[in-house]
């Protein structure tokens, strides 16, 4: 693979645009793909991302397309920055370009489950691209668009099941303040960065309704278990989670105000309905559409989630926060972990 790739970046939200940037920072030839042709012409005209990037430049060596077949000519690797429900879809018409071969690399930055099927992303793109699956990666981890536009130190992890594909994803990308490590648990890291979103929902809500430290560090440590608990039944490798996926990424999504899922956690903890929230955000909340899909993949999997589905119960069934806290405190007293030795788990 040549040292400077063709390299189309599929969605001009706040993470394409700061990745596009990025890529071309490492000299190589970038596109950038948005949906919406007015939008892409804002970008064009402004040299910025002004709706949902504002003051951040984005260079004129970015060509930026609504067109997606002008955006994929000549690719060799593709990025799909789109939400995650779009995914699929963005895929389609990547395929119907004709313009991937069997070995172009796929980058999916997208976090999130399939609601229908319940798969994950690279699923979803291996379902749909005409490409090896070991060509597919998922990069990923604690990475506020907001702070890695502004080259503010960042690491995160790019998964994927060929090391290969993994070790070329992480040298296109590397910056001096983009650190990537490598790894080959790609059903643990694309569980534990979708359901995070979840618990940030959860952690949101305590802040909505006034809780305080004790609160939030109790939730994201049994979340942690719950993430933990469902990817294990998935395949997934234990230490995976305690890692930049795991951990890492609900840290920053459960505690940050960059945290558009944590945002709506709180909107409803101080009373607002789930319909009213959304409809006033700009960007798209992973979270609430992962929430029915890991409430289904749980019952599935007989995986026990207390936690995520009272998130459910509030978002989808009207259940009162407090009551939902108050339920989740009043459990049967247990063994902290008991699960894993249910599991076989205490070792890894």
């Amino acid at each position: 693979m040549p040292d400077k790739l063709n390299i189309a970046v599929l969605g001009a939200g706040s993470w394409g645009t700061t990745l596009a940037i990025l890529l071309d920072e490492n000299g190589h030839r970038v596109a950038l793909w948005e949906f919406f042709p007015e939008l892409a012409e804002a970008i064009r005209r402004d040299g910025e991302n002004k709706r949902l990037l504002p003051g951040v430049r984005v260079p004129g060596s970015i060509s930026i397309h609504s067109d997606i077949t002008k955006a994929l000519e000549e690719v060799q690797l593709v990025v799909f920055a789109v939400p995650s429900h779009v995914v699929r879809s963005a895929a389609k018409m990547v395929a119907e370009s004709g313009c991937l071969t069997e070995g172009t690399i796929i980058v999916n930055a997208a976090k999130g489950l399939e609601e229908k099927t319940l798969k994950r992303m690279s699923e979803v793109l291996a379902d749909e691209l005409p490409v090896a699956a070991g060509n597919i990666g998922t990069l990923v981890g604690p990475s506020h668009a907001e702070e890695v536009s502004r080259k503010m130190p960042t690491s995160v992890v790019i998964a994927a099941t060929d090391a290969a594909t993994a070790s070329r994803v992480q040298d296109v990308f590397f910056r001096p303040y983009f650190r990537i490590y490598t790894n080959d648990d790609l059903i643990g890291v694309e569980v534990g960065v979708a359901l995070k979103n979840i618990i940030a929902i959860a952690a949101g809500v305590c802040d909505g309704l006034g809780y305080g430290d004790n609160t939030k560090a109790a939730l994201l440590t049994r979340g942690l278990v719950e993430i933990t608990r469902l990817g294990c039944a998935l395949g997934a490798k234990r230490e995976t989670f305690f890692g930049l996926a795991g951990i890492g990424d609900l840290i920053a999504t459960a505690l940050s105000r960059h945290s558009r899922n944590r945002h709506v956690g709180e909107k409803i903890g101080r009373g607002e309905s789930l319909d009213r929230v959304l409809r006033n955000m700009v960007m798209v909340a992973e979270g609430v559409r992962t929430t029915r899909a890991a409430v289904d993949m749980g019952k599935k999997l007989d995986a026990d989630l207390p936690i995520i589905s009272s998130v459910h119960a509030v978002l989808f069934e009207k259940m009162d926060p407090r009551k939902a806290i108050n339920q989740l405190m009043s459990r049967p007293p247990q063994e902290e972990m008991n699960w894993m030795r249910a599991k076989g788990l205490e070792r890894g």
